[in-house]
């Protein structure tokens, strides 16, 4: 169940009161008249079935709430209540089905942005990715997956493809393309300092290293590890299942690649550095394109979904 928490101009209360009313899968209205001060209005608080949120959304936002008052999503861990129960069971479709699109876009447009958090996290990933594969050290390598946070302009990328919105794409894009290149290029002058200190060598990168040398080695199976992965992603994302974002993290060789690619620059490895470029755009590409198809699929199974399940008449 979502929880929404509406400011509502007095002289549209009555239609958005309506709107909440007609909608299958809605209960527990509240109507406070005059109880919010900024912006003035009333306030409507009503709980949604999941699946009904969406469409919802759309209606209140088609009455311009979003712009002359407040639209508050929430979502219930918990609700303890028969008329929540039966709301569930009358909105069509199934809650872990549904996609909250503009709750997908909101999430995905902070996740995108190029900030300072950003950067330095997908930095320190990189760096510790370089010591993984100049270590040959699988766990660091593992590591340096998880902590790395390119996952969420992808998404906001897939995400921008299918509503399209530009300038969500243009975020996405700007915060991958100088993330990565600014992040490859510290991590060049870090493999250059650990070499100076000696803990870095050109030996140790042009070495055996069967843990970590598939990085650098992209085939077939790189790309088919991206698409799941990014399949994977992007349910997570839509169906509010965070936790298996960690597993997609760990799956795909984007930020040791990144890695790679920077200390073999360091070193003048050009080899390496163009394979694990090539691995680089492989899962980038591949997510890329297995989330925004997956996205366009859910969009067109969720709305023949929809009308077999909404009442005729």
């Amino acid at each position: 169940m979502l929880h929404l928490r509406l400011i509502v101009p007095a002289d549209r209360t009555e239609e958005v009161v309506r709107t909440v009313e007609k909608t299958v899968g809605t209960t527990h209205l509240v109507v406070l008249p005059g109880a919010a001060r900024n912006p003035m209005g009333d306030v409507v608080m009503c709980d949604v079935a999941r699946e009904a949120g969406d469409s919802l959304l759309g209606e209140l936002r088609e009455l311009g709430l979003d712009e002359t008052g407040s639209i508050a999503v929430e979502n219930i861990d918990l609700s303890l209540s028969r008329r929540a129960d039966e709301a569930e069971e009358d909105a069509p479709g199934e809650g872990a089905d549904a996609v909250l699109w503009e709750q997908l876009t909101d999430a995905t447009h902070e996740e995108s942005t190029l900030s300072v958090t950003y950067l330095a996290f997908l930095t320190l990933a990189t760096m510790i990715a370089a010591c993984g594969v100049v270590l040959d050290n699988a766990i660091l390598i593992v590591g340096a997956m998880a902590v790395g946070p390119e996952f969420g302009p992808l998404a906001g990328l897939c995400t921008a493809l299918v509503r399209r919105a530009p300038r969500l794409a243009a975020r996405s894009a700007i915060a991958l393309l100088v993330g990565f290149a600014a992040a490859m290029a510290l991590t060049t002058g870090f493999g250059m300092l650990m070499d100076a200190v000696g803990l870095f060598s050109a030996d140790m990168l042009e070495g055996a290293r069967p843990n970590t040398d598939f990085i650098w080695k992209p085939d077939m199976f790189s790309f088919v590890v991206a698409v799941l992965a990014g399949i994977a992603g992007t349910l997570s994302l839509t169906s509010a299942k965070s936790g298996a974002l960690v597993g997609v993290a760990i799956s795909v060789t984007t930020v040791p690649a990144a890695a790679n690619a920077a200390v073999a620059l360091g070193y003048g490895e050009i080899h390496q550095m163009w394979g694990s470029t090539e691995q680089l755009l492989l899962n980038l590409v591949g997510i890329v394109l297995a989330g925004t198809l997956t996205l366009v699929l859910q969009k067109v199974l969720w709305k023949r979904q929809r009308r077999r399940t909404l009442p005729r008449g």
